[in-house]
């Protein structure tokens, strides 16, 4: 099992109050920043490092038969454990084997531990009806595992080390989906999602049909609500309703206090008669932001809304209990009070797609981290903008036991320069060493997010004064990329680093911009001065880049490769300096470059031609009296 150690910025960020607030300059000496500084003030540090995805080989097909990256939060790594296609819902059993659902095969696969090997995989319990949750709960001495179909929750006996499921009971039966006649074939959120409580009481959603409609507010189960069973399936009673699509369901440890996410319509109309003419209308920029997504606590015969009410994000409240405003569709005479509406406790992005809940206090997780609350965003696929695509983590108060500001811990499914998806997180769970397991139908793999514990590992650390003085931010040793603009240097700021030392065996790179400018590459040492030519002007921080990125071309400002730098990929491409390709470096004004194994580069004078040269694989510390100097024109070949 993993030993996660608290260092003295861990214990402030545990045990800090407003009252001690005063006398955090006091205190700053003793703040150790190696591992989580911000925690002292109350910011966790969030998805800011670019880190490569370490993939097994065996596992290196689509998508990871290309480097991926994702991003997360210091001294973090994340790494491919398996590949299972379609993966939805997940559950640890309480041996440590992982569970994992499904639906569109019928079956919930195990998947064990093999030492140094890749997970042993086979299958639990098969022939089911798209499978979908996964609960494992104790009553007296008999452990259940509870899965839900879509049309009925199942229950089986688990004893430790089971490899298949034992002893099926179908405690509910009956429920809805796309085989019940009334709905002839057409049931748009028909997968079923359970909790059960410490009441051992069984709670169901049963999700609607449609993206808004009335029709699921007078069937008979309710649907677009949560029903209450008994845990053998006795007993149902409707418990909230309003809900169109309750996915994640979870309680707040150490209570019955229910917590859900739940996926808002699409397609909402304009629902303000306000002289702009919109009014009724379906308007893109206004459908891409309303409704939020809701993560809200659910009481015992409340109402959150859908399909005659949706919360509204305007307000100067925001994403906390908001208000709502009438639906055009269903509700625009007002003929259903939106002010009786239980209020939302907290928006999510609209669109987002949240699906799994897990409560992180009481596992293993950093202990950073562990009071709070994750969940996977889907991702959008009607919003002009993709939206979502990652793991989102609410710090908890427990003061008022309610979500804090929304924050990013695992990003990246999306590629932001071409918005390719490559991934779709779904659920997560706590391993018992702590690991934050991830799962991904889009690309059929779990992903293990595993904190690196800074006390026996080696760390890049920077200074923003010379000699290793002043405030100071270290970073892990594992390959990642650190951006000023995106909160990757918020602890020594952004154009305040004046020294460095690098571990053994270890590169960094440092520029002046995030998009390059003056570089320069220190490899393992102390240095005491970065040099006239960098010092505070520093903005990005890539550690062993040789493992980070592809090859690339390099050119330099300056003969012997110095002075401002430009790279450029090894792919095909031209770049032009009167169509900005050469806007790092500068027209006219390179004079060495390094050109990586089975590449050839072509400069020339002018955009259109002139005098040209062709370089193949080398470092050429000066391109000649002839070209130096005068190159507006770089072909990749």
């Amino acid at each position: 099992m993993g030993v996660f150690f608290l260092n003295p910025t861990q214990m402030f960020g545990r045990i800090l109050s407003a009252s001690l607030v005063s006398v955090i300059a006091s205190l700053t000496s003793l703040i150790s920043l190696e591992v989580f500084p911000t925690a002292a003030f109350g910011q966790l540090p969030d998805a800011s490092v670019e880190t490569k995805l370490t993939v097994p080989n065996t596992m290196s097909y689509t998508p990871f038969n290309i480097n991926r990256y994702l991003k997360v939060p210091p001294n973090f790594s994340v790494s491919v454990y398996a590949r299972i296609p379609q993966a939805r819902f997940m559950a640890v059993a309480p041996n440590g084997d992982l569970l994992v659902s499904q639906p569109s095969l019928g079956k919930v696969v195990i998947v064990r531990p093999n030492g140094t090997n890749d997970p042993i995989i086979s299958d639990f319990v098969t022939g089911l009806r798209k499978p979908h949750d996964i609960v494992f709960h104790t009553i007296d001495n008999t452990t259940y595992i509870y899965i839900s179909e879509s049309h009925q929750i199942n229950r089986f006996i688990y004893n430790s080390g089971d490899i298949t499921a034992q002893n099926r009971e179908v405690v509910v039966a009956g429920l809805p989906d796309s085989s019940t006649a009334e709905l002839r074939g057409a049931y748009g959120h028909e997968l079923k999602n359970i909790a059960l409580d410490a009441n051992h009481k069984l709670y169901v959603s049963i999700a609607s049909t449609c993206n808004a409609c009335t029709q699921d507010t007078v069937s008979n189960p309710k649907r677009g609500a949560i029903y209450q069973y008994n845990a053998d399936g006795s007993n149902q009673r409707l418990f909230a309703q309003g809900l169109r699509n309750a996915e994640g369901l979870a309680f707040l440890p150490n209570t019955n206090d229910l917590w859900v996410v739940v996926n808002n319509r699409d397609n909402i109309a304009y629902p303000f008669n306000d002289g702009s003419g919109n009014y009724g209308n379906i308007i893109p920029s206004y459908v891409d932001n309303h409704p939020p997504e809701e993560f809200t606590k659910v009481r015992d015969g409340g109402n959150y809304g859908w399909p005659f009410c949706n919360p509204n994000p305007d307000t100067p409240n925001g994403l906390n209990n908001m208000p709502f405003d009438r639906d055009y569709q269903f509700n625009a005479d007002g003929h259903v009070n939106c002010d009786a509406m239980d209020r939302i406790t907290k928006g999510i992005q609209a669109h987002s797609a949240p699906l799994g809940l897990t409560f992180l206090q009481n596992t293993n997780f950093p202990s950073l981290y562990s009071n709070g609350v994750v969940t996977g965003l889907h991702g959008s696929w009607n919003r002009q903008t993709k939206t979502g695509y990652k793991i989102a983590y609410f710090p908890w108060n427990t003061t008022i036991q309610t979500p804090g500001e929304e924050i990013d811990l695992v990003s990246g499914w999306v590629v932001p320069a071409t918005q390719e998806t490559w991934g779709r997180p779904v659920d997560m769970v706590v391993d018992p060493q702590g690991n934050l397991l991830i799962s991904d139908d889009y690309s059929g793999t779990i992903y293990k997010l595993s904190y690196n514990v800074s006390s026996t590992l080696p760390q890049v650390k920077v200074y923003r004064d010379q000699n290793f003085a002043g405030v100071s931010q270290s970073f892990p040793t594992t390959p990642g990329v650190y951006k000023a603009n995106e909160g990757g240097l918020n602890i020594v700021g952004n154009d305040a680093i004046s020294s460095l030392r690098v571990p053994p065996n270890t590169v960094v790179r440092v520029c002046q911009h995030e998009t390059g400018g003056l570089c320069r590459e220190f490899s393992a040492g102390d240095y005491s001065y970065v040099g006239n030519d960098l010092d505070n002007i520093i903005s990005f921080i890539e550690v062993n880049p040789s493992s980070t990125s592809s090859p690339q071309v390099e050119v330099y400002r300056d003969q012997n490769f110095a002075g401002v730098s430009q790279s450029f990929p090894t792919t095909p491409g031209v770049y032009k300096a009167n169509e900005g390709g050469l806007n790092i470096v500068g027209n006219d004004s390179i004079s060495s470059l390094r050109v990586p194994p089975n590449t050839v580069v072509r400069v020339c004078q002018n955009e259109t031609g002139g005098l040209c040269r062709e370089f193949s694989a080398g470092d050429y510390s000066y391109i000649g009296n002839d070209l130096d100097n005068i190159i507006s024109f770089i072909e990749v070949k």
